[in-house]
């Protein structure tokens, strides 16, 4: 572990502050609507820079498929979708009928502007949804929203993901929404998203079949490719 004194911590923190205000980062109007609607309807978003981040990796991976397993995650829907560049296919599967309907509303927007892209929103639990998908189909799965989600993921992705095919878990320090109890940073924090984090951390760092590392960006990344 790298020694830092208060100096080096303060610094560091203000560079979070400052990637997350950055230009490199801005959202559009539409975006930036989007994230308060959802914000207002109680859907935790990723940052600025986590969801610049996804939308870059999904354009410069150029992958054909892609999930994102989430809660109202209208922001993540919004920059993986900007990131596919009017190709692909992309499939949005949300628990909660809320924010199934607030996804589906970006989607009208979407097959207008891009008809070559193939969008599907699914109003559903990861683990009863995807034991119905082929295995090895998809190149991309991102997880945002509710502890249960990461569990579920964790389970399937194996199965789901092509050959060298990448799984992000979002809100990985687990801030976004109890950030007074101080998710993964806090070793008293016993709630259930930390937990399972935890658990899911442990787990691939001990698996030689994941390519693994925890990333500072936003509230955290969790970025892995499995090899079979």
């Amino acid at each position: 572990m790298v020694s830092m004194d208060k100096t080096s911590y303060n610094n560091i923190a203000r560079g979070w502050e400052f990637a997350e205000a950055s230009a490199l980062n801005v959202e559009s109007d539409k975006l930036q609507t989007l994230r308060d609607k959802a914000s207002e309807a109680g859907f935790a978003q990723c940052s600025r820079s986590q969801g610049a981040f996804l939308q870059f990796l999904a354009g410069r991976n150029a992958p054909a498929s892609i999930i994102l397993v989430g809660n109202g995650s209208v922001v993540e829907a919004l920059r993986l979708m900007t990131g596919l560049h009017g190709h692909g296919q992309f499939t949005a599967v949300d628990s909660t009928a809320q924010g199934t309907s607030l996804v589906k509303k970006i989607f009208a927007g979407m097959e207008k502007a891009h008809p070559g892209m193939r969008l599907r929103a699914v109003n559903a639990a990861a683990r009863t949804y995807f034991p119905r998908l082929n295995p090895s189909d998809y190149d991309l799965i991102v997880v945002s929203g509710n502890g249960d989600n990461y569990q579920q993921v964790m389970d399937q992705a194996p199965r789901l993901l092509k050959d060298r095919g990448q799984l992000i878990f979002t809100d990985a320090f687990d801030l976004l929404d109890e950030p007074d109890k101080g998710g993964v940073l806090n070793p008293a924090n016993r709630s259930d998203k930390t937990t399972t984090l935890r658990t899911i951390m442990e787990a691939m760092s001990k698996d030689d079949a994941w390519e693994s590392c925890l990333l500072p960006i936003g509230t955290g990344m969790i970025m892995a490719t499995r090899a079979r």
